[in-house]
């Protein structure tokens, strides 16, 4: 079988209507529909942070037990990096991800009643299935990031993909600010429950639109043949997933058994190990944000549920803000002749130093002064969000949805960590002044893997595949 072209051919051949409107701009639409499925990915990923207080007054967890329970997402999350990657290069982006809403909502829903055993035989059965239940969500959203890379890499040509990639992924702040506070005050006024049994009623509706509306540029019926050209022209791999009358080139290279050739050759390239490694780190940041920051407010700031729901909103409205600048700025510095190299690392790296002010909240009282050094340390971290771009960029055309995997394996690597070292910190100093000191160096790494490590940026292309 022949594979089909990303070319400006393939673009007008492929195209199902011959009758076009030029001013299609059917990739936004896309973007903004990853932007609020990624909102609410991440949204689903806080509930225990936000519901924590409240249950740990219910139940009486313990600090080491928070950490495992926030950790639970991610062991998942992490082991099924792999088989999701395989799944989405074998099947396309549109069934895997629709599927995976629906399965991490219906697990979101079923967190409401985690706690009903616990009024028979005590804490031990909350913690079990609340930590069987975040692992369970864990598994289903194991694909949502490398799809949105994927998606990404089909949708938008290389000029635009800073910014595509930035916006996705300005999504984690986003709903940190939107959400926080709506959950908190659920919390406050109907008690933990009602949280769990509203985001997952969300979900499953999200699920059901994007089935209907997602497909690749090449078969979507609204793209016209202008857009599917400058998308094609400019990089963009538009059968990516779906091919008309040919098997994609993803799924041949999956049925063919080269996964572990593939797996072997991206776990060895100096590159990507730079970008796993600062991915990892900057994810500690997120992982601090997600878990124990409305913890830290509440119990080292002292504030109450509500309060340090409205409080965790600021610095994530100053994340959201330079997660969107950072890509902004990524893109212009590559159309005004910058080399892609410069263009990613420079956001990168000037990000993650701003993030390190985050250890001096140790040395301040002021409640606003903390929430000002947090909110600039999470607009560095935004600034510096770029992985999933420098993905799009790099990773072979072959297994995209295997490498966008393998760096999230990484990256969400410090959900396990982060938790867990946190809670055993807490637990044995009483104080989160270690863990901020912890938090704040893991941003000082990503700027050495990024300026020491990683090198040259551009697109891995392999040439020695097994026949």
């Amino acid at each position: 079988m022949t594979e089909v072209a990303s070319s400006p051919a393939a673009a007008t051949s492929t195209h199902p209507r011959d009758a076009v409107n030029p001013a299609t701009r059917v990739r936004y639409v896309v973007l903004a529909m990853i932007f609020l499925i990624t909102t609410l990915n991440y949204a689903d990923r806080a509930t225990l942070s936000v519901t924590g207080p409240a249950m740990r007054a219910e139940y009486g967890f313990g600090a080491v037990q928070m950490g495992y329970l926030f950790s639970a997402f991610s062991w998942a999350y992490v082991l099924a990096q792999i088989p999701g990657g395989w799944l989405l290069d074998r099947f396309g982006p549109r069934r895997v991800y629709a599927c995976s809403i629906f399965a991490w909502s219906l697990f979101t829903l079923m967190q409401a009643g985690s706690g009903w055993g616990a009024l028979i035989s005590g804490s031990l059965t909350a913690v079990t299935t609340l930590f069987v239940l975040r692992f369970a969500v864990g598994l289903a959203e194991s694909p949502a990031f490398p799809a949105n890379a994927k998606i990404v890499a089909s949708w938008f040509p290389t000029a635009e993909r800073g910014t595509a990639s930035a916006i996705f992924n300005a999504a984690q702040y986003f709903a940190a600010m939107a959400f926080t506070p709506l959950m908190a005050a659920i919390t406050h006024w109907f008690g933990w429950r009602a949280v769990y049994v509203a985001m997952g009623g969300v979900g499953i509706v999200f699920a059901l639109v994007w089935v209907r509306f997602m497909r690749s540029p090449a078969r979507h019926p609204s793209v016209s043949r202008a857009e599917l050209r400058h998308i094609a022209d400019g990089g963009g791999l538009i059968d990516m997933g779906e091919a008309a009358g040919a098997r994609p080139l993803q799924s041949r290279t999956i049925g063919e058994g080269r996964t572990a050739f593939y797996m072997k050759r991206l776990l060895s390239n100096r590159m990507l190990l730079g970008v796993y490694v600062g991915q990892f780190s900057i994810n500690v940041l997120t992982y601090f944000f997600l878990t124990w920051f409305p913890v830290y407010l509440v119990q080292q700031r002292h504030m109450s549920i509500l309060k340090a729901g409205f409080m965790a909103s600021l610095p994530a409205l100053c994340g959201f803000a330079g997660g969107v600048l950072g890509g902004l700025l990524s893109d212009a510095l590559l159309k005004a002749g910058w080399s892609l190299t410069a263009a990613r690392k420079l956001p990168i790296i000037g990000g993650m130093l701003l993030s390190v002010s985050l250890i001096v909240c140790n040395y301040v009282d002021s409640e606003w002064l903390v929430v000002g050094l947090m909110a600039l340390a999470f607009f560095g971290k935004g600034v510096g969000s770029l992985g999933w771009a420098v993905v799009a960029d790099t990773a072979p055309r072959e297994v995209v949805g295997l490498a966008g995997s393998i760096f999230n394996m990484f990256g969400n690597a410090a959900g396990i960590v982060t938790p867990v070292v946190i809670g055993y910190i807490v637990e044995s100093t009483g104080s989160f002044n270690l863990a901020l000191v912890f938090v704040g160096l893991n941003a000082l790494v990503t700027v050495v893997s990024y300026a020491v490590v990683v090198g040259k940026i551009q697109r891995i292309e392999f040439h020695d595949v097994p026949a």
